[in-house]
């Protein structure tokens, strides 16, 4: 019986360390940003893709959908100081596409959901 449950919580460990797939929806709850600090999340899109993006921070923060193109950074999206924001972004062109929230003077906490829709 000992032997049966060593392999059953192996095989569980396994299970529960496995890397989740690029694409898989990522949910992020009470990410801590300092003041001034900033987090990037990355995903390769190309025309037809849906990138469905959301968030909440308890302080206003500076957000953007960014690429970069040579040695240019492109910014399709936008906001400052902002609390909340949510849409579908449909990138015209195949990149490297990252979400980029960063904290003003004050300290925030950061709730977002992203989920990559490929085109078929």
């Amino acid at each position: 019986m000992t032997r049966i449950a060593t392999a059953l919580a192996l095989t569980l460990a396994a299970c529960a360390t496995s890397p989740q797939s690029p694409d898989a929806p990522r949910d992020v709850t009470a990410l801590a940003l300092a003041p001034y600090a900033s987090h990037e999340e990355c995903r390769p899109l190309a025309p037809g893709d849906r990138l469905d993006y959301r968030f909440t921070s308890t302080a206003p923060v500076a957000f953007n959908i960014h690429y970069s193109e040579g040695n240019a950074v492109v910014s399709p999206i936008t906001r400052e100081a902002v609390t909340a924001d949510s849409g579908i972004y449909q990138p015209l062109e195949a990149h490297r596409y990252c979400l980029y929230w960063e904290a003003g003077a004050e300290a925030a906490s950061l709730d977002y959901h992203l989920a990559v829709r490929h085109a078929p």
